[in-house]
């Protein structure tokens, strides 16, 4: 018979499967996410306190940076910890929070994605009406109703997952709690939920990702028709940053997604690249491929330096 004790809590196996190289990881990704943590601070800080950058752009680009932070608190910290503690422990109820808020703002980040798409796609097929339809408030309604559709979906997989009891061995083959590697602790056969809740994720990915290319479609329409090669050249400038995030941010999402399942139960290493190393990558294409960026940079170096005399 299982062992149907109700469980109060779960052990994160996470990379002790490497033991010889876990201080090694725990200083690679200590670091990163200080960068990373710098990077967002830096875009939010700057569209904050510039305010040639309170453009609808650029508060999407500080909102998904608030998103990411967001995003790499809920798992990297927890996550740092783990590497360097031997007691793995997470409450049944901190495992639900961490997912709840790992899937919300991952399906936030999406959507902020696809809204930032959008905005390129209005201000360069439509740039005599894109101040009127795209203002500052219209840019925080859709940014809020990021956060609602993301969380929406989070609620709905958590409800599947969590409905059912857990039981032993209480091992998540991940490094946080992880939608399928907590599914598969499941009491009763967790086959249906697990096909589920993937599916949704899933959708979700390819929705917003479908929504985006068809934008860019769209822009490389417009762009064409600019006659001047200046002008093209602009045109694609703004875009280039956007579309380079998005690659990155759907392309390291969609290798665990298209893993075939047989391939073994550990999603450990394969989910490095998009808790790590995208919200890593993405403020650094940004605000290195962008002048107003930089340029903003600038001028709050000199009234630091100005201050100090």
């Amino acid at each position: 018979a299982i062992n149907q004790t109700i469980l109060k809590e779960f052990i994160l196996v996470g990379f002790s499967a490497y033991p010889h190289v876990q201080s090694f990881l725990s200083v690679v990704f200590f670091c990163l996410y200080i960068l990373t943590l710098a990077g967002n601070l830096t875009i939010m800080g700057l569209t904050w306190v510039d305010r040639s950058l309170h453009t609808p752009m650029y508060l999407f680009l500080s909102a998904l940076s608030f998103s990411e932070t967001c995003y790499t608190l809920t798992i990297i910290p927890k996550m740092l910890v783990d590497l360097l503690d031997k007691d793995r422990r997470i409450s049944v109820t901190g495992c639900g929070l961490q997912m709840c808020f790992f899937l919300g703002l991952g399906g936030t980040n999406c959507i902020i994605l696809t809204l930032m798409g959008y905005d390129r796609f209005l201000a360069i097929c439509n740039p005599l009406r894109y101040p009127l339809l795209m203002t500052n408030v219209a840019c925080g309604q859709l940014v809020a109703s990021a956060w609602a559709g993301g969380f929406l979906v989070s609620f709905i997989e958590i409800a599947l997952v969590f409905r059912v009891s857990f039981c032993m061995p209480n091992l998540i083959r991940h490094f946080f709690c992880h939608m399928r590697a907590v599914v598969r602790l499941s009491c009763t056969d967790s086959d249906l939920t697990e096909f589920i809740v993937t599916l949704m994720s899933v959708f979700g990915l390819v929705g917003t990702f479908l929504l985006i290319f068809l934008t860019y479609v769209f822009i490389l329409s417009s762009v064409l028709k600019i006659p001047s090669a200046e002008g093209k050249q602009k045109a694609f400038s703004t875009c280039a940053s956007h579309l380079t995030v998005v690659i990155i941010h759907f392309g390291f999402a969609s290798i665990v997604y298209l893993k075939p399942e047989a391939s073994g139960g550990d999603d450990t290493l394969i989910a490095v690249p998009y808790t790590v190393i995208t919200p890593f990558l993405s403020p650094i294409i940004f605000s290195l491929r962008n002048k107003d960026m930089k340029n903003a940079f600038r001028k709050v170096m000199r009234k630091t330096v100005a201050l100090k005399k």
